[in-house]
């Protein structure tokens, strides 16, 4: 689903794409609006992924309300002039519509923008399933698949890959976790985080992942236990 908003000076415009977007499936116009500034608020509290915005505003230019926008955006501009065109697309629009434009028109657009979504949920995915590491003096890319455990020894940790060299890098434990995805990772003492996927298995506090044994502490034991029982 994606989920938009538009800003538009002339209500009657703001009407026209509520009517037609209520008419595509898999978009959902959350909010409409006529004042930049109630727009720009919006904006920087709820998540949306595209944005009809009109150029041609008394208040401010829609080419300078983009600018101010908090974060990435999907941008569709709607304006009765087409010498803003050039300059729309100079900030990587996704689409340029000119009032009046018909529903087919507007479809073609929405289709562009599912595309150009979807094609950045995936880049991300992507990303994901990586981590930069700083160590020896440069950032390491490390597969997250690959990674077998994770091992704290005071401001440094070992972080155990299968088939390659192990990384040392100075960070915390905390701070490797909130890299990591919480699905896939756990961990089970003070100094050992373990990939999930990796265990062979676990016997009297002990987690073997191939020839390593990593010890559970009763801190994390009964969370990391209820864990395995129900996955």
């Amino acid at each position: 689903m994606i989920y938009a908003i538009a800003l538009d000076d002339e209500p009657p415009a703001l009407e026209v794409l509520q009517s037609f977007c209520d008419q595509i499936e898999g978009i959902e116009l959350k909010k409409t609006f006529t004042r930049s500034d109630e727009a720009l608020k919006y904006l920087k509290k709820y998540p949306t992924d595209l944005l009809f915005l009109d150029i041609n505003m008394p208040s401010i230019s829609g080419i300078d309300f983009f600018k101010k926008v908090p974060h990435k955006i999907s941008v569709i501009f709607t304006t009765a002039y087409s010498e803003f065109a050039v300059e729309g697309f100079t900030l990587n629009a996704t689409d340029y519509l000119l009032k009046p434009f018909s529903f087919s028109r507007f479809e073609q657009a929405i289709e562009k923008a599912k595309i150009q979504l979807e094609k950045e949920q995936k880049n991300t995915a992507a990303d994901s399933q990586f981590l930069f590491i700083r160590a020896d003096y440069s950032l390491i890319k490390i597969p997250v698949t690959e990674i077998l455990f994770i091992e704290g020894l005071d401001d440094y940790l070992k972080i155990h890959i299968r088939n390659q060299k192990t990384v040392v890098a100075r960070m915390t434990m905390k701070s490797m976790l909130e890299k990591l995805p919480t699905d896939a990772f756990f961990r089970v003492h003070r100094s050992f985080i373990v990939s999930l996927s990796k265990i062979d298995r676990v016997k009297s506090k002990i987690i073997y992942i191939g020839n390593e044994e990593i010890p559970i502490s009763a801190t994390y034991e009964a969370a990391f236990l209820t864990l395995l029982e129900n996955s």
